[in-house]
């Protein structure tokens, strides 16, 4: 979807004002908190095609516009487009720098009170574990599980179901492929990535593949663990805010492996990780944003830095706190790792 510069303007100032007063926007606020050098007639047409779009909605009869999922994500977009050079998060004059425990819990409370948001920080551990053995199993015609012994006697199974039948060679191939590759190998290294992309790969087989990879994120956050700050900033946002599932909000993060599963994807990424309300897969989140980043030493990603809160949250101020908090990890590992 491609915006005139006039329409990212005006579903800026919508989401931005929407994001400071929780209000329905109208065209006459805009026209008169607003510079854009435009009649109010035109704002409105511009919010009607925005709304057009997808990317702002029109709630009951009244005369404002709030932002959609998709309006805040091509907002957030945006945001992250415009920061590159991020500061890194200062912390307080008790963190002893060899202490990187001490650190992560510092960064997660120090990250909280930028954002005023529950802030997530999972710890590098997962770095000394290495795959000893893999088992991919056919339980059923549509269902295989995948067993991952790690060096630290670690065992997790994973499950998959599948519509169509699976093919039993499928699955014996892929237990050798794996065994082959990854055995030896530390968890949430580049060889992981590789072995997943590998050009020699046939179209079937790197399918199949695809569909097990997740049971190999698993592992590499079974020996993670978190640093949480802030929770019950989170809950009081979004009960302001009017969110649902409170209740499966705080059930999710009692259940740790919830969150690390949650923020699987975003170890694996090179930069900036969002997921905006229903791009989020538990139903409890779909109220919410997370913000998320990885930090780590010489191209190579050890943890993650993150912070979750409501749909309606200060975009700027969330993602280059935590593109600030990654820069200031990344920065102590290097000395310290």
């Amino acid at each position: 979807m491609t915006l005139t510069p006039r329409q990212e303007l005006v579903l800026g100032a919508v989401v931005e004002e929407f994001i400071a007063s929780g209000s329905p926007v109208g065209s006459k606020l805009l026209f008169e908190s607003h510079t854009f050098g435009i009649a109010s007639s035109t704002i409105r047409n511009d919010l009607a095609t925005l709304e057009e779009l997808g990317l702002l909605d029109h709630p009951h009869t009244s005369a404002g516009r709030v932002p959609t999922d998709a309006g805040y994500r091509y907002y957030a977009d945006a945001v992250v487009k415009e920061r590159h050079d991020t500061p890194a998060l200062p912390l307080g004059h008790t963190t002893v720098r060899s202490e990187i425990d001490g650190a992560l819990e510092e960064t997660a409370e120090a990250l909280s009170r930028a954002t005023e948001l529950l802030a997530i920080v999972s710890t590098p551990s997962v770095t000394a574990t290495a795959i000893r053995h893999i088992e991919v199993l056919s339980l059923q015609p549509h269902a295989v599980m995948v067993v991952v012994i790690t060096s630290a006697g670690r065992v997790t199974k994973r499950v998959f179901h599948v519509e169509r039948a699976i093919d039993e060679g499928l699955a014996d191939f892929a237990r050798v492929y794996l065994n082959e590759r990854l055995t030896g190998k530390q968890v949430g290294t580049r060889v992981v990535d590789s072995t997943f992309s590998s050009p020699e790969l046939g179209a079937q087989e790197r399918a199949f593949l695809a569909m097990l990879r997740p049971a190999f994120e698993v592992v590499v956050f079974e020996d993670s663990s978190l640093h949480l700050g802030g929770t019950a900033r989170l809950l009081e946002r979004l009960s302001e805010q009017g969110a649902s599932h409170l209740n499966d909000i705080v059930a999710l993060l009692e259940e740790r492996y919830n969150l690390l599963q949650l923020l699987s994807e975003a170890l694996r990424g090179p930069d900036l990780y969002l997921r905006i309300g229903r791009e989020m897969d538990d139903p409890s989140l779909q109220a919410c944003s997370l913000v998320a980043a990885s930090y780590g030493v010489a191209n190579r990603n050890l943890g993650t830095v993150s912070v979750l809160g409501p749909m309606r949250m200060d975009y700027h101020t969330a993602i280059a706190a935590v593109r600030g908090a990654a820069v200031t990890l990344s920065s102590l590992l290097e000395e310290t790792w």
